[in-house]
């Protein structure tokens, strides 16, 4: 209950005060681990959006014009040996250029196509870096890369897309003009050669650096924690504490969810955290470390408590920050996905539940607007699957279309922490859904307008009315 009223507060005070993403100054992006990071160490990648700073190129900034959204910087390393890049907020989160070019659902295969398809705009910043004859990434598919065009080899797939590989924590913080102003003087005028050591320069020690350029001592390593190596986690800790101690900096605490499509990301640990979760390293931890049992014990007590997903809102690119969805919606959404799924599908649950299988048969391509569709043999003839809201009401089958829509939303309403979608999110899928099957022949007639009630009213009209929020299957 009190976690439920603080997010009613959090919702209230930015809309009071206007806040969004677009219209923050600076906002550290704590991202979970993924691939090899989640299996053996677990600490997640750590950047900067800055939302009034642009770039005149990957590596030289200015300040944004109206209507730009500013860039993400991080340190990278291995990538035409700089030290850190700037890339736009929308690409470095999607891979794409506007909002409405967002896919709903994006596999490894689809993700990898989008990477192809920003690459020209990278093309000046990697033109040094050696090339590889098949793909622009480990898990490239794409047309280009099956014909052996040779393309820039190396982690440079790192700067775009890191929705579709995993869940990002935002924390918000103001600054001043003039200190966007100082900070692009500073890197413009500083060398920009590749710095990154695991040990004392890696991503979070420069996210650290930027943070601390607007607020001085805000963020700091941990000896006991981390062993003296900055983490991404111990950066986003110690920022929200410096916040909580400092009344003047209004922080909001926000969740990029990750794309329904791939692999699901993991929880971001400290070092020492993940000696005490990952039993493979209990022991040569303990063999380096004398000290290791007691280092556990204070840094549990003093520093794993932190939940970065705590009261935190959901972030929408075109509508800035929202409510998570509650437990109470959920349940009713999914009530009327399940009632939907055997009333308007002619195929079976388990066939749902299989749609990367189906999904495995197409090949990602571009429409004739620029957007992103899959392509497959059905029936024997070649059908297009719309993957965006702006042509996903375009497929040239519609009972696919649903197929894919149903699974995004079974992946939106799965239980759990952190959150993966906001109310108004879930709406707008539904809602696409609903068009979707209004393509189809059905006699479904169940009760929708009423079940909306349920959930704009807080269930209230469903208590007074001694019903039960849930959808009639009777036609």
């Amino acid at each position: 209950m009190r976690n439920r009223f603080q997010r009613i507060f959090l919702v209230l005070a930015l809309v009071v005060s206007g806040h969004s993403l677009v219209h923050a100054q600076a906002t550290l992006l704590l991202e979970e681990p993924y691939s090899y990071d989640g299996n053996f160490a677990g600490t997640g990648h750590a950047a900067v959006y800055l939302s009034r700073v642009c770039e005149a190129s990957p590596i030289r900034l200015r300040r944004c014009a109206p209507g730009e959204t500013g860039v993400v910087i991080a340190r990278y390393h291995g990538i035409a040996g700089y030290d850190w890049i700037a890339i736009p907020l929308i690409p470095y989160l999607y891979a794409v250029e506007k909002p409405g070019d967002i896919p709903l659902y994006a596999d490894p295969k689809l993700v990898d196509f989008l990477r192809y398809q920003y690459l020209p705009h990278l093309k000046a910043l990697l033109n040094n870096v050696p090339t590889s004859k098949n793909g622009t990434s480990k898990n490239d598919t794409s047309d280009s890369a099956a014909s052996g065009n040779t393309e820039p080899r190396g982690p440079w797939y790192e700067l775009n897309g890191s929705a579709y590989d995993r869940t990002l924590y935002g924390f918000q913080i103001p600054t001043r003009p003039e200190q966007d102003d100082a900070l692009i003087h500073l890197l413009n005028s500083s060398p920009n050669h590749g710095l990154y050591n695991l040990l004392h320069s890696n991503c979070a020690d420069f996210s650290k650096q930027i943070i601390n350029f607007y607020y001085p001592h805000a963020t700091h390593r941990s000896i006991i924690a981390d062993l003296g190596v900055t983490t991404p986690k111990q950066v986003a800790k110690t920022l929200v504490h410096y916040s909580k101690h400092h009344p003047g900096i209004e922080m909001t605490p926000f969740i990029i969810p990750q794309v329904p499509g791939t692999k699901r990301s993991k929880p971001i640990h400290g070092v020492l955290e993940t000696a005490l979760f990952e039993k493979k390293y209990m022991a040569l931890f303990f063999f380096l470390h004398p000290f290791a049992i007691g280092g556990l014990e204070t840094a549990y007590i003093t520093n794993w408590h932190f939940d970065p997903g705590r009261n935190a809102l959901m972030f929408d690119i075109s509508r800035g920050l929202e409510a998570p969805i509650s437990p109470e919606a959920r349940h009713v959404y999914q009530e009327r996905l399940d009632a939907l799924r055997l009333k308007y599908l002619d195929v079976s649950e388990d066939s749902f539940r299989k749609w990367p299988a189906v999904d495995a048969q197409a090949i990602p391509q571009m429409d004739e607007t620029g957007h992103a569709i899959l392509e497959m043999e059905k029936d024997g003839r070649t059908v297009q699957i719309g993957l965006c809201r702006n042509n996903a009401l375009h497929s040239t089958s519609p009972q696919l279309s649903q197929q894919l829509l149903i699974y995004r939303l079974d992946e939106e309403l799965k239980s759990g922490r952190p959150a993966r979608a906001s109310l108004q999110q879930v709406e707008n899928d539904f809602r696409i859904l609903e068009k979707t099957t209004e393509k189809i022949p059905t006699e479904f007639a169940g009760d929708i307008q009423w079940s909306r009630s349920c959930l704009r009213f807080h269930n209230s009209v469903c208590a007074t009315t001694n019903r039960k929020p849930r959808l009639s299957l009777t036609p």
